[in-house]
């Protein structure tokens, strides 16, 4: 047994929890991260679980896992664990490489019997030393003493054993100074509806923690740094509802009814789950037969005067391709939010990459412009589906989101906005002026935005469609001259809005010769990489793209300061061509990874050391 010896204050620090898919790791960690939230750490989680409905248990296709970074200025969910949570012999096996050297492991070793370690492929009976683990290792008997807990609470051996992830997760709240009343209202909440669960968690947690207490699990027990914050109301909150809570706010701040058509898909149903709970707010969430039933309804909504939006991923988005062509063609605003993951095909359903850009920039068929956002973290979620809704409605325009599986699923702190932080969203209705003789492809001679008329308003009876219209009179039109002036509206049209986006921001720049770029889900990866580097020595500007289509305004003057360019994005490099084409006089040197997997910091510092040094 050993003795606590110290106190240890830390800026951050890692923990990953890792089991059976069934064993709730997803939960632990969840609450976990929301308690740190809640006692003003800075977090950054990173949900990773297999594609399979339910692997065989024990076996190393079916581990999951959770980790989450809690600290002062944290902005990833760390390359490497401090702690690592190991449910079982396979959790121990798939997930002790993200473990540091100086970590430790806390083992359930009930479940370390013959039969685990053989479900694991061990093939002796210490897997400690057959994985050369040098770590320090915590015993623990969570399935034992999670039994001896509820012992006298009748429930069934298989409704005990689901309690063991909440035991570990109280040893865990002990050994990092987590106050438990948090955790225990997030229980009691989840389970509102079963009193008698929650009492059972209830008991476990507080076992689990009066088990770190009395028996001193590790030699130190940890403070982790806060850091100050801007006075408000903070919570927890994944990239999918924040995307679902800022289409919310665009409604409000539009006066627009939010209508979702949507249809199922990994990892972007959670969009369509929390939109159609908030009937509440007025909110029409449809789930649709398919994908381009999701698209066509969304269109129809939009034509009937709504915020009107469509979610998806990869395989869906080629789905509604056609539907997206029809709304450029029509000009009436759409949201429609990929949450990307891996590819191509069903690829890797539950896991992360960029690599729908150039799907989002062009696949669709003609000249087919639209416009193009991408939120750089969890709580950026809020504000770019925000940001997409506003485009869509003031420009008359299709707008895809291209947010992904990491910021999807993950999490961050998020202080509540207060309702004055977001601007009133002004749709281009026709004006008064304008009724008398109005015809539906008549514009705003600045903007070139088409004035939108809502169905039913007297004297502005009309129809669209997708095809080719004559651009004084609106009628269809085959004429040759007229469909080129009307492509040349429509992508004129678009690059407007570079003039009403933000300007692009450069952090580190000062006497830098060599600019990293990113976009999209890698933000807190670079971010951190940058600072590194530049803490190291070796001065490295850093921007990174949230507007991919059009460009920021000063694009142009950012991207020729710099002697070397560097774009990392996880994939094989579709935003350094990207970047190529609009400014084919630079080299655009590439970091690229498509495993499936975020970045780790690690590889960004080595990557852009090696650049730097020519090699």
């Amino acid at each position: 047994m050993l003795e606590q010896t110290s106190v240890k204050t830390l800026d951050k620090v890692v923990v990953r929890f890792s089991g059976d898919s069934g064993d709730g790791m997803q939960l632990a960690g969840n609450i976990f991260t929301n308690v740190s939230a809640g006692v003003g750490n800075s977090v950054s989680t990173f949900p990773d679980y297999p594609a399979e409905v339910r692997a065989p248990q024990g076996s190393l296709s079916g581990v999951s896992g959770f980790q989450v970074s809690v600290g002062a200025g944290v902005h990833t969910p760390g390359d490497e664990c401090d702690v690592l949570v190991a449910m079982n012999p396979a959790a121990l096996k798939q997930h002790v490489k993200f473990l540091k050297p100086t970590g430790v492991i806390i083992l359930d070793i009930d479940a370390f019997k013959p039969e685990g370690l053989k479900k694991a492929l061990f093939e002796t009976d210490d897997p400690i030393k057959e994985l050369g683990i040098t770590a320090q290792v915590v015993e623990v008997p969570v399935t034992t003493m999670t039994k001896a807990a509820l012992a006298d609470s009748g429930m069934d051996n298989k409704s005990i054993l689901k309690c063991r992830n909440i035991f570990a997760l109280g040893l865990v709240c002990w050994l990092f100074d987590r106050p438990l009343a948090n955790a225990l209202h997030m229980l009691k909440n989840k389970f509102a509806k079963k009193p008698a669960v929650f009492e059972a968690n209830a008991k476990v947690i507080q076992a689990g923690y009066d088990y770190g207490h009395n028996i001193h699990a590790s030699v130190s027990t940890y403070r982790i740094e806060t850091e100050p914050i801007k006075a408000g109301t903070y919570t927890d909150i994944n990239g999918n509802t924040a995307t679902a809570w800022g289409l919310i706010l665009a409604s409000e701040k539009s006066h627009r009814p939010l209508f979702l058509g949507s249809y199922p898909i990994t990892p972007a149903t959670d969009i369509l789950h929390e939109l159609a709970k908030r009937k509440d707010l007025g909110v029409k969430a449809c789930q649709m037969e398919d994908e381009i039933a999701g698209v066509c309804s969304a269109i129809g909504a939009s034509f009937a005067g709504d915020l009107a939006v469509t979610s998806t991923s990869g395989p869906g988005l080629a789905l509604k391709s056609e539907g997206i062509g029809l709304a450029v063609m029509a000009e009436l605003p759409l949201v429609v939010i990929d949450v990307q993951r891996g590819g191509p095909s069903t690829g890797l359903p539950t896991k992360t990459e960029q690599t729908d850009l150039m799907q989002a920039l062009y696949g669709r068929n003609g000249e087919s412009p639209v416009a193009v956002v991408a939120p750089a973290s969890p709580t950026d979620c809020f504000t770019m589906a925000f940001e997409a809704s506003r485009i869509a409605l003031e420009h008359m325009t299709p707008v895809i989101l291209l947010s992904d599986a990491f910021i999807g699923n993950g999490s961050s702190a998020w202080r509540i906005p207060e309702e004055n932080e977001y601007p009133e969203i002004k749709c281009n209705f026709v004006p008064e002026d304008k009724k008398e003789g109005w015809k539906p492809y008549l514009r705003d001679p600045q903007t070139l935005v088409r004035y939108w008329a809502i169905p039913g308003t007297e004297g502005l009876m009309h129809r669209l469609g997708g095809l080719e219209k004559n651009a004084e009179t609106s009628a269809i039109s085959n004429d040759p001259l007229n469909h080129e002036k009307m492509v040349g509206i429509r992508r004129e049209k678009v690059a407007r809005i570079a003039n009403d986006i933000p300007q692009q921001d450069v952090l580190f720049d000062a006497d830098a010769k060599t600019l990293l770029i990113g976009w999209g889900g890698t933000y807190g990866h670079l971010l951190t990489a940058a600072q590194e580097l530049n803490k190291a020595g070796k001065q490295v500007a850093y921007t990174h793209f949230r507007y991919i289509n059009p460009l920021p305004a000063n694009t142009a003057d950012v991207i020729n300061k710099y002697d070397t360019i560097i774009v990392a994005e996880l994939n094989t490099g579709m935003f350094a061509d990207y970047l190529q084409a609009k400014f084919p006089g630079k080299v655009i040197k590439r970091i690229n990874k498509v495993q499936g997997q975020p970045f780790m910091v690690k590889e960004i510092v080595d990557g852009v050391t090696k650049i730097m040094e020519g090699k």
